[in-house]
């Protein structure tokens, strides 16, 4: 099992380009295996691989978000295209691991479609409303650059820099200490 370290806002490196999987070698399959444990150890309904510095174009959903039952498998979405969104629009709250934290109300379209490939190469299409259909957008959002930030106003916007610039602080000890513990072995 391996839990990777989320790449949090302002970071530079989630607004970077994404890049199309060509074939679906080991180090995919392992990176796959890496997004689905690092969602399940910090609870996340989604993972997108820009979050932790990767630039495949690859998220993943939890399959409870998906289909509602707990023992569902994770959805993992290769080289997703949004196929069609609609059914008018719905304000809900959002949270996001690049934002430990905040949880801002986002509108979005109610209901999604997307078509992708699995860990597999198969084609296949999904499509939701309510919670998977908003997670669908946002892990998709992920893969364009887009983050939860650019979907609020100006003074939710200021009120997540500041709340980030907050937690950066906060953790910053934490992290140096890290840094200064693993160049100590």
């Amino acid at each position: 099992m391996a839990v990777l370290e989320v790449v949090k806002y302002p970071d530079p490196r989630l607004r970077e380009d994404t890049f199309v999987v060509e074939a679906i070698t080991e180090d995919i399959r392992q990176l796959v295996r890496d997004l689905i444990d690092t969602m399940f150890s910090l609870n996340a309904a989604g993972i997108a691989a820009i979050q932790v510095g990767r630039l495949e174009r690859i998220f993943i959903i939890d399959g409870k978000v998906a289909t509602g039952s707990e023992t569902a498998d994770p959805l993992v979405f290769i080289n997703p295209e949004v196929v069609e969104t609609g059914k008018g629009l719905a304000i809900a709250e959002e949270g996001c691991l690049s934002f430990p934290d905040v949880f801002v109300d986002v509108k979005r379209p109610r209901w999604a479609k997307l078509r992708a490939m699995n860990v597999e190469g198969e084609m296949f299409e999904a499509e939701g409303d309510e919670l998977f259909g908003r997670a669908l957008q946002h892990e998709h959002d992920h893969l364009t650059g887009k983050l939860m930030i650019d979907l609020v106003g100006m003074v939710k916007k200021e009120m997540i820099k500041r709340k980030m610039k907050r937690w950066h602080s906060q953790h910053e000890a934490e992290i140096t200490d890290r840094g200064a513990t693993a160049s100590a072995e």
